[in-house]
Protein backbone atom coordinates (compact mmCIF):
# COMPACT_ATOMS: atom_id res chain seq x y z
CA UNK A 1 0.00 0.00 0.00
CA UNK A 2 1.07 3.75 -0.45
CA UNK A 3 1.78 5.99 2.10
CA UNK A 4 -0.64 8.47 1.93
CA UNK A 5 0.04 11.98 2.32
CA UNK A 6 -2.02 14.90 3.85
CA UNK A 7 -3.42 18.26 2.26
CA UNK A 8 -0.88 20.23 4.35
CA UNK A 9 2.00 18.32 3.12
CA UNK A 10 0.52 18.69 -0.65
CA UNK A 11 -0.49 21.77 -0.48
CA UNK A 12 3.41 22.98 1.45
CA UNK A 13 5.43 21.24 -1.60
CA UNK A 14 3.39 23.09 -4.16
CA UNK A 15 4.19 26.46 -2.80
CA UNK A 16 7.59 25.30 -2.00
CA UNK A 17 7.86 24.42 -5.75
CA UNK A 18 6.30 27.86 -7.41
CA UNK A 19 8.32 30.48 -5.00
CA UNK A 20 12.20 28.21 -5.33
CA UNK A 21 11.92 26.40 -8.15
CA UNK A 22 15.29 27.28 -9.09
CA UNK A 23 16.91 26.10 -5.83
CA UNK A 24 15.43 22.87 -6.07
CA UNK A 25 16.45 19.65 -7.36
CA UNK A 26 15.33 16.00 -8.15
CA UNK A 27 18.09 14.62 -5.39
CA UNK A 28 16.11 14.75 -1.56
CA UNK A 29 19.14 14.80 0.30
CA UNK A 30 19.95 18.41 -1.89
CA UNK A 31 16.54 19.80 -1.22
CA UNK A 32 16.92 18.43 2.45
CA UNK A 33 20.09 20.30 3.25
CA UNK A 34 18.21 23.37 1.58
CA UNK A 35 15.19 23.12 3.88
CA UNK A 36 16.95 22.28 6.70
CA UNK A 37 19.22 25.79 6.39
CA UNK A 38 15.58 27.82 6.56
CA UNK A 39 16.73 28.95 2.57
CA UNK A 40 13.57 27.89 1.47
CA UNK A 41 11.02 27.16 4.19
CA UNK A 42 10.72 27.36 8.11
CA UNK A 43 8.98 23.99 9.19
CA UNK A 44 8.09 23.27 12.75
CA UNK A 45 8.92 19.31 13.07
CA UNK A 46 11.32 17.22 11.48
CA UNK A 47 8.82 14.30 10.71
CA UNK A 48 6.71 16.97 8.57
CA UNK A 49 10.18 18.49 6.92
CA UNK A 50 10.78 15.17 5.62
CA UNK A 51 7.25 14.25 4.34
CA UNK A 52 7.54 17.52 2.85
CA UNK A 53 11.28 17.26 0.83
CA UNK A 54 9.98 13.97 -0.24
CA UNK A 55 7.13 15.01 -1.68
CA UNK A 56 8.58 18.26 -2.94
CA UNK A 57 11.36 15.79 -4.93
CA UNK A 58 8.68 13.47 -6.29
CA UNK A 59 7.10 16.19 -8.09
CA UNK A 60 10.19 17.98 -8.82
CA UNK A 61 10.36 14.36 -10.76
CA UNK A 62 7.27 14.47 -12.47
CA UNK A 63 7.81 18.09 -13.70
CA UNK A 64 10.67 17.06 -15.54
CA UNK A 65 8.01 14.73 -17.90
CA UNK A 66 5.41 17.44 -17.74
CA UNK A 67 3.38 20.10 -16.76
CA UNK A 68 1.72 19.11 -13.25
CA UNK A 69 -2.21 20.31 -12.31
CA UNK A 70 -1.76 22.98 -9.27
CA UNK A 71 1.54 23.76 -10.01
CA UNK A 72 1.88 27.24 -11.78
CA UNK A 73 5.63 27.89 -12.97
CA UNK A 74 6.76 30.74 -15.10
CA UNK A 75 8.59 28.44 -17.48
CA UNK A 76 5.19 26.38 -17.70
CA UNK A 77 2.90 29.62 -18.71
CA UNK A 78 5.24 30.58 -21.24
CA UNK A 79 5.21 27.55 -22.72
CA UNK A 80 1.48 27.03 -23.02
CA UNK A 81 1.20 30.81 -24.52
CA UNK A 82 4.71 29.73 -27.17
CA UNK A 83 2.11 26.52 -28.03
CA UNK A 84 -0.84 28.67 -27.68
CA UNK A 85 0.15 31.01 -30.07
CA UNK A 86 1.92 29.07 -32.73
CA UNK A 87 0.64 29.87 -36.31
CA UNK A 88 1.56 26.95 -38.90
CA UNK A 89 3.43 27.99 -41.91
CA UNK A 90 0.88 26.03 -44.40
CA UNK A 91 -2.28 24.68 -42.55
CA UNK A 92 -3.02 20.91 -43.03
CA UNK A 93 -6.85 21.80 -44.11
CA UNK A 94 -5.88 23.59 -47.53
CA UNK A 95 -5.62 21.52 -50.48
CA UNK A 96 -4.21 22.30 -53.39
CA UNK A 97 -5.21 20.28 -56.36
CA UNK A 98 -7.50 17.28 -55.67
CA UNK A 99 -6.58 14.25 -58.03
CA UNK A 100 -8.74 11.21 -58.72
CA UNK A 101 -9.33 8.63 -61.40
CA UNK A 102 -11.46 9.27 -63.94
CA UNK A 103 -13.48 6.42 -62.79
CA UNK A 104 -14.32 8.21 -59.23
CA UNK A 105 -14.40 11.27 -61.03
CA UNK A 106 -17.63 9.56 -63.10
CA UNK A 107 -18.99 8.15 -59.37
CA UNK A 108 -18.90 11.06 -57.85
CA UNK A 109 -20.48 13.31 -61.14
CA UNK A 110 -23.02 10.04 -60.62
CA UNK A 111 -24.57 10.89 -57.30
CA UNK A 112 -24.37 14.65 -57.47
CA UNK A 113 -21.22 15.92 -56.14
CA UNK A 114 -18.59 17.92 -57.60
CA UNK A 115 -15.15 18.70 -57.67
CA UNK A 116 -15.08 22.90 -57.39
CA UNK A 117 -11.32 24.35 -58.93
Amino acid sequence: MAKIRTKTVKRASRKVIEAHFNKLSHDYTENKKAFRSNKIAKVQTKRLRNKIVGYTTRLMVRLQKGPINGISLKLQEEERERRDNYVPERSLFEIEKLTCSEDTYQMTKHIGFTFTE
